[in-house]
């Protein structure tokens, strides 16, 4: 199951937050939901203005229920460097970081921005019913910065956790969420698996250089979160 799949059969009109939209992926499809109102946040300059040309493309203008935000969501507000891998002259984008910098590895160049950064809390959003994360080991700060919101609004949550990014991620953020009641699974094998059957040493074994890209079979690193209440609604409607 992929994210659109999951956002699309759990899907509440309300406030979709979109955190690390990058180019859009999963803004657009997102944006088509009924009843959504998408917020955006992607800090690269590059990757922000290719969002707003592909929603300009998409519907003539950026729309009305679309805000987009040149800014990352984080635990505390401020500004933070966000480092970008390069190879052969080209910016990785998919593996800008504000977790880390990538001056370790001697074959990567970095480029760098200084961009600012918000808390979720601070939006005060009252209707928030899916969240979207993916912030290359910044997910945990992301969350951190979204306590309040997240025990207000009870969203479901797909994030994208990796151990090559941030060691120890995919078991700090699933403790995190579960000290704000929510429950975090994986999906493997055409079923919902519990956290308990997730093997990082042997499902998520991949380099943190980015010019190495060989990475484990299967290599899960999307997982889905849900308020606990809401448990056997969510896997009801998931199959």
């Amino acid at each position: 199951m992929d994210e659109i799949t999951f956002h699309a059969r759990l899907h509440r009109p309300g406030t979709i937050l979109d955190a690390g939209a990058h180019d859009g992926l999963l803004t657009l499809p997102l944006a088509r939901l009924p009843g959504a109102r998408v917020i955006a946040f992607e800090p690269l300059p590059a990757a922000f203005a290719r969002l707003r040309a592909r929603l300009a493309a998409e519907y003539g203008a950026v729309p009305t229920h679309v805000m987009l935000r040149p800014k990352a969501l984080g635990a505390a507000p401020g500004q933070m460097v966000l480092s970008v891998p390069v190879l052969g002259g080209v910016p990785q984008e998919q593996w800008a970081s504000l977790a880390k910098d990538y001056g370790a590895h001697a074959s990567v160049g970095t480029e760098r921005h200084l961009v600012p950064v918000v808390t979720l809390d601070s939006l005060d959003l009252m209707d928030l019913t899916h969240l979207k994360v993916d912030c290359e080991g910044f997910e945990q700060e992301v969350l951190e910065g979204a306590r309040h919101t997240l025990q207000r609004c009870r969203p479901v949550m797909s994030l994208e956790l990796e151990e090559r990014h941030r060691p120890g991620a995919t078991r700090d953020v699933p403790a995190l969420l579960a000290t704000l009641g929510y429950e975090t699974r994986f999906w493997l094998d055409g079923a919902m698996r519990p956290l308990a059957e997730f093997d990082a040493a042997r499902m998520q074994v991949a380099s943190p250089d980015p010019a190495v890209f060989g990475a484990s079979d299967p290599y899960v690193f999307t997982f889905y979160a849900w308020p606990v209440e809401r448990g056997a609604e969510v896997l009801a409607a998931l199959g």
